[in-house]
C-alpha cells in the first residue's frame, strides 16, 4: 500500500511540477518584451559615391536647373541604395550661401507624414483611439462630430486656420514677429469659433488645420511638447540626426540656414512669422538624407506595425483622376500591381515632393527652396527611374499637386 501510495504521490508531484513549470513558461511567454531591434546602419544606408551616379539622372537635374529653375537637393535611391544625390543652388540668393547636401529645409506639409506617424503610434499604445472626437481632449472645440481619423484623412470639414488667424492678427494688429504656440492656436479657434467649410465627413478638403490639431493632441496625449515627442518616438529611432522641429514660438529665429524664396523669383526671401508657430502641418526641418531614412525605418517596421502602416496607405477618400487618393497623412497614387505613398509640400517659399514607390522600392526626395513650378516637370525622371508618373494630369483632365 505504502509503495502504491509513494508511486501516486511521485506521479502527482511530477504532473504540478510539470504544470507549475507550463505557467512560468506561459508568463514569461506573455510578459516577454520584445528586444528592441538594432540600430539602422545609416552609414551604410546614406553612403554614396559621385563617381556611381547614374548620368541620366544627373543630366535630368542639371536640365531641370538650367531650364525650369529648380534649385534644391535631390536622392534617388533603389532598393535601400543610393543611387544619386546632389545639391544644387542656393542656400540663401541674399548671402549667396549654396547649399550642402545636409542642408536643412523647412519640410512644410511633408512634416504631416510625421505627424501621422506619431498619432499611429499613440493609438498603437492605446493612448488614443482613431475615432475619438477632439473634444475628448479640447472640451472647447467648436465643432462636434470630428475624430482624429477626420482629422488624418483631411475630412473634419474644418476652416484653414492659416488665413482665419492672419485675419486676426491684421485685424487687431497683433505682433506678427512672435509665433503661436498650438495651444495657443486652439484657445483662438475655441474663442472665435470661425466658420468652418462644411460638416465632418462630407468630402475631402486638404487643408493645415487637421495636422495642426493633431499635432495639439500629440502634445496633450503625450505631456510633452511636439518637438520632444518626435525626436524621441520618430527621429530618433529613424537615425535621422539632422532632423528638427523649429517653432517660431520657441525661437525667435529658425536656426537653419536655408532660406525660402517665394514666387520663383531670388528676391522674395521669406521670413518667419507668427504662422511659423503651430507645429503638426509643418515646422519640420530635415534633409534628403533623413528623409531616406525616414522611408528605411518605415519599410522595416522600426516605427509602427506593420498592419498600422498598411492601414495608413488605404484610400480614404474618392480616387481621384482614377489613380489619385489620400491616407492617414499621405497622399497616394495607385494602379494595377502599382503604389506609390508620396506626399507634396508648398510653405513660405519652400515646395518639395517626396515619393516612396511601395512595389519597385524607389525613393524620390526633392526639396526646394525656390517655389516654382519645377516639380511639375518630373515625367522624364519617373521614367528614368522606373517609377509610376506621380502626376495627376498625366492620366486625366487638369489636375496637379498645386493643393498644398
Amino acid at each position: 500500500m505504502r509503495l502504491v501510495y509513494n508511486s501516486v504521490l511521485t506521479v502527482v508531484s511530477s504532473l504540478l511540477l510539470l504544470a507549475s513549470c507550463s505557467s512560468k513558461s506561459k508568463n514569461t511567454s506573455e510578459n516577454a518584451v520584445a528586444a528592441p531591434l538594432p540600430p539602422l546602419n545609416t552609414k551604410e544606408l546614406l553612403s554614396y559615391n559621385p563617381k556611381t551616379a547614374d548620368k541620366r539622372i544627373d543630366d535630368f537635374i542639371k536640365d531641370l536647373h538650367k531650364t525650369r529653375g529648380f534649385n534644391g537637393n535631390i536622392l534617388v535611391a533603389k532598393h535601400g541604395k543610393i543611387i544619386y544625390e546632389n545639391a544644387i543652388g542656393w542656400a540663401d540668393y541674399l548671402h549667396r550661401d549654396s547649399l550642402k547636401i545636409n542642408s536643412q529645409f523647412e519640410l512644410a506639409s511633408v512634416s504631416k507624414t510625421m505627424t501621422s506617424t506619431a498619432i499611429l503610434q499613440l493609438m498603437e499604445r492605446g493612448k488614443l483611439k482613431l475615432d475619438q472626437d477632439v473634444r475628448d481632449f479640447f472640451p472647447d472645440f467648436p465643432y462636434e462630430g470630428v475624430t482624429i481619423r477626420l482629422l488624418l484623412t483631411h475630412r473634419s470639414g474644418m476652416m484653414n486656420y492659416v488665413y482665419f488667424t492672419d485675419d486676426v492678427y491684421r485685424k487687431e494688429h497683433r505682433d506678427q514677429r512672435k509665433g503661436l504656440t498650438n495651444l495657443q492656436e486652439m484657445e483662438m479657434i475655441a474663442k472665435y469659433k470661425p466658420t468652418r467649410f462644411n460638416k465632418p465627413n462630407v468630402r475631402f478638403l486638404y487643408n493645415n488645420s487637421n495636422f495642426m490639431v493633431l499635432g495639439s493632441i500629440i502634445e496633450k496625449v503625450s505631456g510633452m511638447p511636439y518637438a520632444q515627442f518626435m525626436k524621441e518616438n520618430v527621429f530618433i529611432p529613424a537615425g535621422m540626426a539632422r532632423t528638427a522641429v523649429y517653432s517660431k514660438a520657441t525661437y525667435d529665429k529658425i536656426p537653419a540656414d536655408v532660406v525660402g524664396h517665394d514666387r520663383g523669383q531670388w528676391r522674395y526671401s521669406v521670413a518667419q512669422n507668427f504662422l511659423d508657430g503651430p507645429v503638426g502641418d509643418k515646422g519640420i526641418y530635415s534633409t534628403v538624407g533623413d528623409l531616406f531614412l525616414f522611408d528605411r525605418a518605415l519599410r522595416a517596421g522600426r516605427l509602427l506595425k506593420k498592419a498600422t502602416m498598411d492601414s495608413a496607405y488605404v484610400p480614404r477618400n474618392p480616387m481621384l483622376h482614377g489613380h489619385f487618393s489620400y491616407g492617414y497623412g499621405w497622399r497616394i497614387f495607385e494602379a494595377p500591381g502599382e503604389q506609390v505613398i508620396y506626399h507634396t509640400g508648398w510653405w513660405h517659399g519652400f515646395r518639395h515632393i517626396y515619393l516612396r514607390d511601395m512595389k519597385n522600392d524607389i525613393t524620390i526626395v526633392l526639396l526646394s527652396n525656390l517655389a516654382n513650378g519645377s516639380l511639375l516637370k518630373l515625367d522624364e525622371l519617373f521614367k528614368i527611374t522606373g517609377m509610376p508618373i506621380v502626376r495627376k494630369s498625366a492620366y486625366k483632365g487638369n489636375g496637379d499637386t498645386s493643393e498644398d
